[in-house]
């Protein structure tokens, strides 16, 4: 797996905080910093979501695919799948996340409560590289709401 990750600055100039990361997939995600009242050349200008917000959703995605493929594999009729994350961060540098939350929500036709929780077990204890990965210096922990359609 590569990534190369550039700066874009602002708006194509070489002040601000923006870059584009291109996938060895042949994919591209645009990121920015925050805005800096203080030192306004140091920060971003608020037009993408920052690195850190795509740790987040890349780490919702990789656990969500993993309770879909674990739950059509068991023939389970899943329909739909989505996974709310909530984060805290170190206060000092480095701002690791300290503490992570994942809500799903978890949709199908008779989709039993147990088959749902040793899903998202799976994939927290085997499967997700990225929630085990930041298990390292976060505290996880899920729930569900299942809702049968």
């Amino acid at each position: 797996m590569e990534c190369t990750v550039s700066w874009t600055g602002a708006l194509g100039t070489r002040s601000g905080m923006g870059f584009v990361a291109e996938t060895g997939s042949g994919h591209t995600i645009v990121m920015d910093g925050a805005p800096d009242a203080a030192k306004p050349e140091n920060g971003g200008q608020n037009l993408a979501p920052r690195p850190m917000e795509t740790v987040l959703a890349g780490t919702g995605g990789c656990t969500a695919y993993d309770v879909v493929l674990i739950l059509k594999r068991g023939r389970h009729n899943v329909q739909g799948c989505s996974v709310k994350l909530t984060s805290e961060r170190a206060e000092v540098d480095p701002k690791v996340f300290t503490k992570i939350h994942m809500h799903f929500t978890v949709s199908g036709k008779g989709l039993p409560a147990t088959a749902v929780d040793r899903a998202i077990a799976m994939s927290h204890e085997k499967y997700c590289s990225a929630s085990i990965m930041l298990a390292k210096s976060a505290e996880i922990t899920t729930s569900f709401d299942l809702v049968d359609a």
